[in-house]
């Protein structure tokens, strides 16, 4: 088998490290505001785009709410195969592959930085758990097209995720339609006398 060059590492390395970076960071950003605490929203956009701090206990789109450490789960498993696949079992020969999952892996690592409580958040006096850490994602991207449809509150470790999967989707259907590919071989057909 032939070794992964060191540039596939650093392909991989980059989104993945300056994804969660700047999605830790804005996140610590937003969630220190006074004025986006108390629940006030900051539009970008009136009406369409601001910035609104939510937090998500489930996953994308909030399902699953509650199931925080099933996700923690799925994470450490994802955190683990994504490497092991690319640089182990070596389908880091393919840079598109490699960058794709990059992306991803800065989405599970922001998120699941979130869910582990590590960012010290306790709930508020207010809510049933006052007092109790946070093991949840923190959420504070705002788009909607008007008041009766609004996208689920969302972060950069989100994004990342999306980007990653759009771009693995678009690897999938350029591999499909490749036509440097080879047509597998065909069977032969056996000679029948006659």
């Amino acid at each position: 088998m032939d070794r992964i060059p060191i540039s596939r590492y650093v392909l991989f390395a980059t989104p993945a490290i300056v994804g969660c970076a700047a999605d830790l960071a804005t996140k610590a950003w937003f969630f220190a505001l006074p004025a986006l605490r108390s629940g006030d929203i900051f539009w970008l956009w009136t009406g369409h785009v601001g910035i609104q701090l939510s937090w998500n206990e489930g996953a994308l789109f909030g399902i699953g709410q509650g199931r925080v450490w099933l996700f923690v789960a799925l994470s450490v498993a994802a955190a683990v195969a994504i490497p092991v696949w690319l640089f182990r079992l070596g389908a880091a020969r393919d840079a598109w592959l490699t960058f794709a999952l990059g992306c991803v892996m800065a989405g599970v690592l922001g998120n699941l930085y979130d869910r582990l409580g590590l960012h010290g958040e306790l709930w508020p006096p207010s809510h049933p758990r006052a007092g109790e850490p946070i093991y949840a994602v923190r959420d504070w991207i705002l788009w909607q097209a008007n008041d009766q449809w609004r996208w689920p509150n969302f972060n950069l470790a989100d994004s990342m995720l999306v980007v990653g999967a759009a771009l693995l989707l678009l690897h999938a259907l350029r591999q499909s339609v490749d036509p440097r590919r080879e047509p597998p071989p065909e069977e032969p057909t056996p000679h029948t006398p006659g």
